[in-house]
């Protein structure tokens, strides 16, 4: 790669080093990258083919993991290595049983990317979505290993679209085949000559219509759900977004809430469990109420809930099916979290602005299954209307519901491709 983009990865890398005494994240990835190659050199197999996926996070895990799942079920013999650059991704997934080794992805440095890509020797690779690092890319494309990237999507203002991006239009030259979400973004790459490109959609709606038919019933949401209240589940919740619903959902004796913060420690559970209880209902976390096993105890308590703090990771894709509503959050910050995971279950979904990067929110809002808002005042308007106004309720779930499964089948199409099947 070009000496700039080199000196780049050398500075984000001395940036990571000086955060990492302040920032945990920072620290947990360093430490996890020091680790990387004698975990490759002790837990490969030599005589075992592997295939190398890397996702920068969870949510490009669960964009990829359909596609794992399914190399996984069709072709057993292969090995998997699944790398991350986030600790939030590897932190929940490093026990991940369909891959054989899961680790941290060093910094894109020339001599790291030599290295593993030695070291793995893949016999192909598998980038989802966002992930272009120049090192890795070239060293695969020297050794000739097939590369590709899945579920992309590509935008007019991105650099590989300016008069400067000729190192960025070189990475993407080093893709065997790029499987892109929409027409739009197929288009642009023919603009600079781009043309091993399929648009084949988004592998995420595959995974969340998967975790649609497997989640597990939660005994305690069922009787809930047979008070009659509305439940509005608020999922991947910061502190914006809490500063929009909180007094809303406090003055609604009617409705019952489930907050699912993006981020917890017993701090922030605790400051919820105070904010959200008022003298109309309890507010209580979720592990508490699925301690209670007695019908009669479980009857008492959900008819007294205000509230359910969810204070455990994975939960929430079961959480969604018991919901009327769900608002997403991450649109006041850095920008949306998973809506298809709840629209998968036929519920409206509320989010908030910064949702541009993302094409579902789009579609969703033109087909009347989601809704954007800017402010608290238009979160409240477009509460009301929903749990006022039953039709609307209704229509504007089965259009969420029927989006997705429009939009199912990425996975197999990209498999079939992949292998020339």
């Amino acid at each position: 790669m070009n000496p700039l983009y080199n000196a780049g990865i050398h500075l984000f890398r001395l940036g990571v080093k000086v955060a990492s005494g302040k920032n945990k994240k920072a620290d947990r990835m360093l430490a996890g990258q020091s680790e990387t190659f004698a975990r490759l050199n002790s837990e490969l197999d030599p005589g075992r083919r592997y295939i190398w996926m890397h996702a920068a996070s969870l949510g490009e895990f669960e964009q990829g993991r359909p596609l794992l799942e399914m190399i996984r079920r069709e072709r057993p013999e292969l090995g998997i290595v699944l790398s991350f650059f986030s600790p939030s991704g590897y932190e929940v997934r490093k026990n991940y049983p369909v891959a054989d080794i899961v680790c941290y992805l060093p910094f894109d440095t020339a001599s790291n990317a030599r290295r593993w890509v030695e070291t793995i020797n893949p016999e192909m690779a598998i980038f989802v979505k966002y992930e272009f690092w120049g090192n890795y890319l070239e060293q695969l494309k020297k050794k000739d290993i097939p590369t590709y990237l899945i579920s992309a999507i590509f935008r007019k203002s991105q650099s590989f679209f300016q008069w400067w991006g000729g190192t960025f239009r070189h990475m993407l030259g080093c893709y065997r085949k790029l499987y892109v979400q929409d027409e739009a973004s197929a288009r642009l790459l023919a603009g600079i000559n781009v043309l091993n490109v399929d648009v084949t959609g988004d592998t995420r709606f595959d995974r969340v219509t998967d975790i649609c038919r497997t989640t597990h019933e939660i005994a305690q949401m069922e009787a809930l759900k047979n008070t009659g209240k509305k439940i509005i589940v608020f999922g991947s919740s910061w502190k914006a977004d809490e500063q929009l619903y909180a007094d809303w959902l406090r003055s609604h004796t009617d409705i019952c809430g489930v907050i699912a913060p993006h981020e917890f420690d017993n701090c922030r559970l605790q400051k919820l469990k105070e904010e959200f209880t008022t003298k109309q209902g309890d507010t209580i976390l979720l592990s508490e109420l699925t301690s209670i096993t007695d019908t009669a105890d479980i009857y008492k308590c959900t008819k007294q809930l205000k509230c359910i703090i969810v204070d455990s990771f994975g939960q929430l894709a079961s959480l969604y099916r018991y919901g009327d509503i769900a608002y997403i959050g991450g649109g006041f910050g850095h920008g949306i979290h998973n809506i298809n995971e709840a629209a998968v279950y036929g519920i409206p979904v509320i989010f908030g602005p910064k949702h541009q990067k993302f094409k579902e929110a789009t579609d969703l809002i033109n087909c009347g299954g989601g809704f954007e808002v800017s402010g608290k005042a238009q979160l409240e308007s477009i509460l009301n209307t929903l749990i006022s106004d039953e039709k609307t309720l209704y229509t504007s779930g089965k259009a969420a519901g029927s989006y997705i499964a429009r939009n199912i089948g990425a996975t197999p199409a990209i498999f079939k491709s992949i292998f020339d099947i």
